[in-house]
């Protein structure tokens, strides 16, 4: 079983930054990829960037291109989400989850993951 917990949400006007955390309870060397999700109200989760415990593969949807960057951290079992240059249609719960099992196929369709945490509230005002 692996326990994960988001922190770092808040209320940000458009332009601004927040780093979100995941803290992973287990070894994240025991996954295979990690993941940011996002999930508005009345929306499907979103995939929002994805990482390789084993390598330096990123991948992140087009919509967050080269405003958020993903980041692990192994020796402290946690995974970052730099978000910058924020948009009110960034407003979301944020949700980081684990893949233990596979590196092949989509790594941001949110159906592939193990676990999941269970978020942290993002709000970007005009």
């Amino acid at each position: 079983q692996v326990h994960l917990v988001e922190s770092g949400g808040g209320s940000v006007q458009a332009g601004g930054s927040l780093r979100l955390s995941c803290a992973i309870s287990k070894d994240i060397r025991s996954s295979r990829i990690m993941g940011w999700f996002r999930q508005a109200p009345g929306k499907e989760r979103e995939g929002v960037a994805a990482t390789a415990t084993a390598n330096t593969n990123t991948y992140y949807a087009d919509s967050v291109s080269g405003r958020f960057t993903i980041s692990r951290d192994r020796e402290q079992n946690t995974l970052y989400l730099q978000m910058d240059s924020l948009k009110p249609e960034d407003t979301a719960m944020y949700f980081c989850a684990v893949d233990v099992d596979s590196y092949s196929g989509d790594w941001l369709w949110p159906g592939r993951y193990d676990y999941w945490g269970r978020g942290t509230q993002v709000t970007v005002s005009s």
